[in-house]
């Protein structure tokens, strides 16, 4: 691996010579502009503007420009007699836990390769205290024109350095977060960790670009004299907008456990999804309406009669009364006529016996 960088690791009051390699690469597909007409070339050429006429890279420099538009120019012998230490060595400044980095600040990543044989004792010295202490070292370093901060940990038996950024540079997150108030309920929550738990683990090996596959199959088509190949058939647009949390949720369980090839049956822990009944159910269903309200009114109809049926008997009984009622009362009447007859008579038979012994 070719370097891009050379310098010393400072670790107190021992310095570590080494070579800076980069410990990614680049894999995308590159892509040349072109003249859609014909084919031919985009190219851009640097062109002074003062001359108007095309300048080599040997005759470019540096320079700053000033507010009011003018140029400074600055040298590469000005930038090496800035008094920075950092400018040819990686200063450690602290160890610290790996936890206490933001992944956020998490930059570029390089290996740092011991350069030469008398670097390779004091190179194992500082893995070694690397791993043990289970810590990360924090060091600062200068590269392409400026000086940057930087993280050393332990990668197999090599040590490692993330570029930083400093922390001025990263943005504060209250801006993205949810202005309004969203409450969460249990369900959601045990549901989304049933989601989690059937994604399960990955091995980040079988992860692969499938972009930048496609794109070199269609490149391999189109360059053995074939056409394109045929578009992937597009899946339906969600629209982006959730209307069940809970149903999209329990549906996500299980089409996470058919891909993982588990049974997506009933087990107790996910509940199943309801689906609304559509419009046109509902307009099948309306003929059983009609004849619900036949019965209803077959109903009402036996209702009547019986109120009806009801109606006579009460009649009947009240009548039945009132004749009984009328005859007792014109019993007792006649009775009572009868009574003062006889009492009538009584008398009268008394008055005459008296005047007959008086005479």
């Amino acid at each position: 691996m070719r370097s891009i960088w050379n310098g010393a690791i400072s670790f107190g009051l021992v310095s570590i010579p080494i070579k800076l390699v980069n410990a990614t690469e680049n894999h995308n597909v590159s892509f040349r502009q072109i003249h859609t007409a014909d084919g031919g070339r985009i190219r851009y050429r640097k062109v002074c503007e003062l001359e108007e006429k095309e300048v080599t890279s040997q005759e470019i420099g540096k320079g700053y420009e000033d507010a009011d538009g003018s140029i400074i120019p600055i040298t590469d012998e000005d930038l090496a007699s800035l008094p920075i230490p950092t400018a040819k060595t990686i200063e450690i400044v602290a160890f610290v836990p790996a936890e206490r980095i933001d992944p956020l600040q998490m930059d570029t990543a390089y290996y740092l390769a011991a350069n030469g044989v008398p670097a390779a004792k004091p190179y194992t010295l500082l893995r070694e205290a690397l791993k043990r202490s289970q810590k990360v070292a924090i060091a600062k370093f200068a590269l392409r024109g400026r000086e940057r901060l930087g993280m050393l940990r332990v990668v197999d038996n090599a040590i490692a350095m993330h570029g930083l950024l400093w922390p001025d540079e990263i943005r504060a997150a209250d801006e993205v977060a949810p202005d309004t108030h969203v409450t969460v309920r249990d369900a959601e929550l045990d549901l989304a960790d049933a989601l989690m738990e059937t994604l399960g683990e990955v091995d980040i090996e079988t992860l692969h670009d499938d972009y930048r596959i496609a794109v070199e199959e269609m490149i391999a088509a189109k360059t053995g004299g074939g056409q394109a190949l045929a578009p992937a058939p597009s899946e339906p647009a969600g629209g982006g907008k959730v209307i069940d949390l809970m149903a999209a949720l329990e549906s996500s369980v299980r089409a996470a456990k058919e891909a993982r090839g588990e049974s997506s049956g009933s087990d107790g822990e996910v509940a199943e999804v309801t689906p609304l009944k559509s419009r046109k159910k509902s307009a099948a269903a309306a003929p059983k309406q009609v004849g619900g309200k036949k019965s209803t009114a077959s109903t009402a109809k036996k209702t009547a009669a019986t109120k009806s049926t009801a109606t006579k008997s009460t009649a009947k009984k009240t009548a039945s009364k009132t004749t009984t009622a009328t005859k007792s009362t014109a019993k007792k009447t006649a009775s009572k006529s009868a009574s003062k007859s006889t009492t009538k008579k009584s008398a009268s038979k008394s008055a005459a016996g008296a005047k007959r012994k008086s005479a």
